[in-house]
């Protein structure tokens, strides 16, 4: 009996305690609740203005104006020991804190997809790397945990986690640190919170919670909303996600074991996983059979480039043999005309009778071209002298003058016509531009007479 009496003396302060609690937790609730509606109200017409400007393609404008809104103010030197002021969107709604998260992330993936060129016009060439670098390296993600969660895991929105993974799933260096980040919000957010004093909302915590659920956490799919969310998550991280990563054994695995997919729902994963796993396949098998027939072909150009340098090797090998035979054959046929016999009546043999020897020196020397080609007597025609040209030059131009006489007295008028003709070709060679062009055109056709005459010479004497 004494025992009990103590307990239930024990217990009752305790409910004091705890009524009182509740009545000072409930009116730190209405305080902070009015504090966020005003909160979230200035927040939302940042939004707007930064939505805007996002719209119209001025990213710089759009950052500047939402990072007050994401980011910590800073510390005050003063009071060094007093806790870091939190972002202003700490203090917004769930919906405003998922829609400037979500524009946040929106701008940062328009800005990583600009050319470089264009980036480091816009933003400058620090802080365009520096805002590529964050998202390429998945630091964004820390960041929005620490300014907007307040540094706990759990408590990010699922919208926003999906914004997340898909900003990394499409800009990251590499997945593991994706995985990495969903794996950490999976466990945290279905871990029970048995802390009990999460619930009572002190002043001093600058990062009022986002969940008003109970204080043990479920898996996060209290209400349609967040069981399509979560479901969402667990695509990202099983389809996508983990495939980057090569583990498709550990996505079938963690498929089967999901409490939150239903069985239809698992059906559907493993079908897409496995269609995913065929699909990869073929492509490999496509990669191989691509990679083969180029090697084969590579082969077969290096085959027929050997080939046809072999065939051109001989063929210049052949070439080269026929040029050889060829000199070695003119050489010959040569020697034969030198030391063939001479014939009678020749003037070699004329010469070797009387001189008693074939080496004579009135001989002709045998490398004349008339001791090498023997051309028949008929054939040799004696040129006309000098005489004989100039008569007939005579008789010609007296034909012509007996001709123009017997015209002229059939037609005297052509007498006329020709005087004219020779006064005005007198009068047009009396002009100075006249004569220097026939000088010139006269100059032209003697040097033309003289170089004909010479290329004439020379073939004479080769």
């Amino acid at each position: 009996m004494t025992s009990n009496g103590s307990i239930a003396t024990t217990l009752a302060p305790t409910r004091e305690t705890l009524s009182s609690s509740q009545l000072l937790s409930s009116s730190i609730s209405s305080l902070n609740s009015s504090s966020t509606r005003q909160a979230s109200s200035q927040i939302s017409k940042i939004y707007r203005q930064a939505s805007t400007l996002f719209l119209t393609r001025r990213l710089p404008e759009s950052l500047s104006t939402i990072l007050p809104v994401i980011t910590p103010p800073p510390a005050d030197d003063t009071n060094s020991h007093a806790a870091p002021e939190p972002a202003p969107i700490a203090r917004a709604s769930r919906n405003t804190r998922i829609k400037v998260w979500s524009l946040y992330l929106t701008i940062l993936n328009a800005v990583v997809e600009l050319d470089p060129d264009e980036g480091k016009q816009a933003f400058g060439s620090k802080e365009w790397r520096g805002l590529v670098s964050k998202v390429r390296d998945g630091d964004v993600w820390e960041e929005v945990v620490k300014n907007g969660y307040g540094g706990v895991e759990g408590d990010v929105d699922s919208d926003v986690v999906i914004n997340l993974a898909t900003l990394l799933l499409a800009h990251a260096r590499t997945q593991k640190t994706n995985q990495q980040r969903l794996e950490n919000y999976l466990a945290s957010s279905t871990t029970p919170n048995l802390d009990i004093s999460s619930r009572l909302q002190t002043p001093t915590s600058p990062y009022p919670r986002s969940r008003g659920a109970s204080p043990v956490k479920g898996s996060g799919t209290d209400t349609p909303r967040d069981l399509n969310a979560r479901v969402k998550i667990l695509e990202l991280y099983t389809l996508h996600v983990l495939l980057r990563n090569n583990e498709w054994d550990y996505a079938r695995d963690f498929i089967t074991i999901s409490s939150v997919l239903d069985e239809e729902r698992r059906e559907a994963f493993l079908q897409a996983l496995q269609s995913l796993q065929e699909e990869q396949q073929e492509n490999e098998r496509r990669e191989k059979e691509e990679k083969r027939y180029q090697e084969e072909q590579l082969k077969k150009d290096i085959e027929d480039a050997r080939r046809r340098r072999i065939e051109n090797e001989e063929r210049e090998k052949r070439i080269e043999e026929e040029r050889k035979k060829e000199r070695v054959g003119g050489s010959e046929v040569d020697y034969g005309v030198e030391n063939s016999p001479p014939r009678p009546g020749s003037s070699k043999s004329r010469s070797s009778v009387k001189g008693g020897s074939a080496k004579g020196s009135r001989s002709m020397p045998s490398s004349s071209p008339t001791a090498r080609c023997s051309v028949p007597a008929k054939n040799i025609k004696i040129p006309s002298s000098l005489m004989t040209r100039a008569s007939n030059v005579v008789m010609n131009l007296r034909k012509l003058v007996e001709s123009m006489a017997g015209g002229f007295k059939t037609r005297p008028m052509l007498l006329m016509q020709m005087l004219a003709f020779v006064v005005g070709v007198l009068v047009l060679l009396s002009r100075r531009e006249v004569k220097e062009r026939v000088k010139m055109i006269l100059g032209k056709g003697w040097l033309k007479v003289r170089q004909t005459a010479g290329m004439g010479v020379k073939v004479s004497y080769i």
